[in-house]
């Protein structure tokens, strides 16, 4: 017998903390999980899986337009946000009820609570209750950042908030330039609504590609949202119904609604970590090793909380291998390099590896491919789109190094290709692929013409 209640508490019902509680007690652990709020964490509540829905509905509209090309005659189009909100909560309810489901069947304990520590060992629930605890799992995820405070704050909503507006705006402006900003907008700007984004970089997408950051950039300019960089909403003033945006260059935006999407900070304060010593990173993400475990030997952190790679599958991936490693016996670090990552944006991003930046600090030598096209579907549609693919070839050992993709689909290119890059994959393992045509994927094993070779020893 021991003092402990449970051996794993697991604070937070997100996607790591699910998929690290329904392991541990796979292997036999007594597990139990607190969410204050809807078990399913930012993903399936308010991120990955409402959002895209929302994608979905945006691009109906090129859809309807598109058709016409194609010989269809279809009636002037209606869309109502409310019917679109509504059955959106319905499957985020049914998918929530589904991880409910799957933690009952792995007999773990959830509570419906907000947890914080008293001990290293022991956490109190809101009720009043303390559970003591053998090994903490923290997996609280990370919340939106509004910034700077400035003056009308208030009136700016955050992605959160996004999802429940009772109505589509007709004019919105969205301050930020990340995956979530970027995305928004063209969610906003393909259900109709008039859309400004604005940031204070000198590109949208920092950290990716420039080529992606540009071509995207003038895509979304393509597609009538106004991309204004190099400045910032400095103030937010409510007129009637109407709310006037002052930004850092002295213009103002009129529109019915602010939107501040300027990334997401890991959710640390307020849990009680502080008085236990556990190590917080200069990027506010909780120091973890590479098996998630804090600077105390029986606290661990999983997901965005510890600001490593924010994406759903890597706090999954890390979930598991937390629990594999202290309760199936089989240590297991998380390897976070090479990562697939996609921007649900139109058109969609898909990326994996170094950007061409990175490849020339980083590599003896290196030949870039690129090609951009028209897909073939627009040719008859009439849009005037492009798309954009990237290659990133080790100039000494040929592996492929780096791939960029904008346009239909990359997100789903973009995880196969994730493999062939993971596994080491060179570009003669490209070239000897037979293409599939017609396809747009037929570009990445076709590519034969070096855009530019750089070398450091030429460089010196």
């Amino acid at each position: 017998m021991t003092d402990h209640d449970v051996d794993l508490f697991v604070i937070g019902a997100g996607s790591g903390g699910v998929r690290a509680a329904r392991v541990a007690a796979g292997y036999g652990a007594r597990v139990m999980i607190a969410e204050q709020y809807r078990v399913g964490g930012t993903c399936v509540i308010r991120g990955c899986v409402p959002k895209k829905l929302l994608v979905y509905a945006s691009r109906f509209s090129d859809e309807f337009e598109d058709a016409a090309g194609y010989g269809w005659n279809v009636p002037e189009p209606a869309f109502h946000w409310p019917t679109l909100v509504a059955n959106k909560d319905r499957e985020i309810a049914r998918l929530e009820a589904a991880y409910t489901s799957t933690l009952e069947r792995f007999n773990v304990t959830l509570v419906k609570s907000r947890a914080t520590f008293e001990d290293s060992h022991t956490v109190r629930l809101t009720t009043g209750a303390r559970v003591r605890a053998e090994t903490i799992l923290i997996s609280t995820g990370a919340w939106p950042h509004l910034g700077a405070k400035i003056p009308g704050l208030e009136h700016a909503i955050t992605s959160n908030e996004a999802f429940h507006l009772p109505e589509l705006p007709r004019r919105i402006v969205v301050q930020g330039g990340g995956y979530i900003a970027v995305e928004f907008a063209c969610i906003f700007a393909g259900l109709g609504s008039d859309v400004t984004l604005v940031y204070r970089g000198e590109n949208i997408l920092r950290g990716f590609d420039d080529d992606v950051r540009e071509h995207l950039r003038n895509e979304m300019r393509g597609r009538g949202i106004t991309v204004t960089c190099g400045c910032n909403v400095s103030a937010i003033e409510k007129s009637g119904d109407e709310l006037i945006t002052r930004l850092s260059d002295s213009s103002t935006i009129i529109s019915d609604k602010v939107m501040f999407a300027m990334g997401r900070r890991p959710r640390v304060k307020g849990i009680g970590v502080e008085s236990l010593g556990v190590k917080i990173r200069s990027s506010g993400g909780i120091e973890v090793d590479e098996f998630s475990r804090t600077s105390v030997p029986n606290i661990y952190a999983v997901g965005d909380v510890t600001n490593r790679v924010n994406l759903t599958p890597v706090a999954i991936r890390e979930g598991h291998a937390f629990a594999d490693t202290v309760y199936g016996g089989n240590p297991t670090p998380v390897d976070h390099t090479n990562v697939p990552t996609a921007v649900f944006s139109e058109p969609e991003v898909g990326v994996i590896g170094l950007t061409e930046a990175q490849a020339r600090e980083s590599l003896a030598k290196i030949d870039v491919y690129k090609t951009t096209f028209r897909p073939m579907k627009a040719t008859l549609s009439g849009r005037n789109t492009r798309a954009f693919m990237k290659l990133l070839i080790d100039g000494v050992t040929d592996r492929v190094v780096g791939c960029h993709i904008v346009g239909p689909d990359a997100a789903e290119l973009i995880q196969v290709v994730g493999i062939a890059v993971k596994m080491g994959a060179t570009k003669a393992d490209f070239d000897a692929t037979m293409a599939v045509h017609p396809t747009a994927a037929e570009e990445l094993v076709t590519m034969r013409e070096k855009a530019v070779s750089y070398g450091r020893a030429a460089a010196e």
